[in-house]
């Protein structure tokens, strides 16, 4: 069992201190998921911060068997932050449709939130691909694309050999490339 883990059971026991250690061996991974994820530097370290509320209330349910403690907070951590594009995405189709309605009815036939639903789209399908991958693949590609980490560094902060990751990587870019043209 490593550091990381062991840290981990003491913060599945209530351990604050546990927990300070915990954030500081992980926040790194937690960060740069959500800022590749969200692009933006402020809400990346809002999801940051609501990843770690949520790891210290979920640090319990934790299973090895499923990945390393770094592979499980990058996770918790990408899926908020897909949460909060697809929240913020919501938000800002309802206010583009609203402002398109008023547009349309002062110029007719100009329609500039085509391009801006195109992108949407594309990103929505990358990440339902995404959610299709396997967890070790998931987490892999995630953090090398959206954490921005070279395959040494995803490999150092997952424990594994850089071959295995590597193998990771390009089995799941082929995946998601499969997947995303099976939706066309």
């Amino acid at each position: 069992m490593g550091m990381v883990e062991t840290t981990l059971g003491r913060v599945a026991a209530g351990d604050e201190q546990a927990f300070a250690r915990f954030y500081d061996l992980t926040s790194s991974v937690v960060f740069g998921v959500a800022l590749r994820v969200l692009g933006n530097q402020a809400m990346a370290e809002e999801v940051t911060q609501e990843v770690f509320v949520e790891l210290w209330r979920i640090a319990p349910r934790y299973d090895r068997s499923k990945g390393s403690p770094q592979a499980w907070a990058a996770t918790v951590a990408h899926r908020r932050a897909v949460d909060r594009v697809r929240s913020e995405q919501a938000s800002r189709s309802r206010d583009a449709a609203e402002r398109s309605k008023r547009r349309a009815a002062e110029e007719p036939g100009v329609d500039a939130v085509g391009d801006v639903v195109v992108t949407r789209i594309d990103q929505e399908r990358v990440s339902a691909a995404l959610d299709q991958l396997p967890e070790p693949q998931r987490v892999a590609v995630t953090m090398a694309y959206y954490g921005g980490h070279t395959y040494r560094q995803v490999a150092d902060l997952l424990h594994e050999p850089e071959g295995t990751i590597k193998s990771r990587i390009r089995d799941g870019l082929t995946r998601l490339r499969q997947l995303m043209d099976g939706e066309r």
